[in-house]
């Protein structure tokens, strides 16, 4: 795979991180990857077989009444194995060339092989890297005491509802920021809403509102809980294949089990 790809690979996983940020964070303003959280290393889920559209829609009103709106969709996968798939494209995210006509993307995640594929549709190249599974509760353990110790975070349950057929269980999170703690004149509300699956053990909807960067809403629909083609994990045999430089670290994904 050319270079310029595996750095636009690596981009896009840093970049998401950055956008998400960990539930109740002050996540700023930069460029922001919208795609789907599926797809990345995570704790392994087998027995929950699925198939979904994901969209994430982002929405920021500039001070002068501009505004900029963009929307991303992805289709994600996800086997009684624990295998991921996500496919994407860079078309609106700022990462692809002005020539570019979206580059297509798919991303596997293998326990079972034990390997991390990024594959160029368009190309027909992939590059490998290990798969390495975070340690069990590490980041979201440190990220949840910090929250039951932090008195501006306010956290409530929203009950339970149906969410594209599947019941999902709602909490939301608001952070405050008192005045004076960054420069501003006034207290800022950070508002996140999640809607957590226990079927699938993944966040199918959730809405975050922040006065400083603005609205993000990512969201599955048409889930079908049938098993996913077994080819869709499997990196087809003319592809050419390229080693990646080791395993990629990244925070903790909405859809991760908490």
């Amino acid at each position: 795979m050319p270079l310029r790809r595996v750095l636009i690979c690596t981009a896009i996983f840093a970049v998401e991180v950055f956008a998400q940020g960990p539930r109740g964070s002050l996540a700023g303003p930069g460029i922001r990857f919208l795609g789907a959280e599926p797809g990345r290393p995570g704790q392994v889920v087998k027995g929950a077989p699925y198939s979904a559209d994901v969209t994430t829609e982002f929405t920021q009103v500039l001070g002068d009444g501009n505004r900029i709106h963009q929307v991303a969709s992805e289709r994600v996968y996800r086997d009684s194995e624990g295998r991921t798939r996500r496919e994407t494209s860079l078309a609106g995210t700022g990462l692809s060339s002005p020539g570019d006509a979206g580059v297509p993307l798919a991303f596997v995640e293998d326990p079972v092989a034990g390997a991390s594929f990024v594959l160029d549709l368009t190309k027909r190249a992939v590059t490998r890297t290990p798969w390495r599974q975070p340690p069990p509760n590490g980041p979201a353990g440190r990220n949840s005491q910090s929250r039951l110790a932090n008195p501006n975070l306010k956290t409530e349950s929203l009950g339970r509802q149906t969410i594209a057929g599947v019941i999902a269980e709602g909490t939301r999170n608001t952070q405050t920021i008192p005045a004076g703690q960054i420069g501003n004149a006034l207290p800022i509300q950070v508002v996140n809403e999640r809607w957590y699956s226990p079927e699938l053990q993944a966040v199918i909807l959730q809405k975050r509102s922040d006065p400083r960067s603005g609205e993000s809403v990512y969201q599955w629909n048409n889930i079908i809980r049938a098993e996913p083609p077994s080819t869709l994990f499997v990196v087809p045999a003319d592809f050419q294949v390229s080693q990646g430089p080791g395993p990629r670290i990244r925070g903790p994904r909405p859809g991760q089990p908490r």
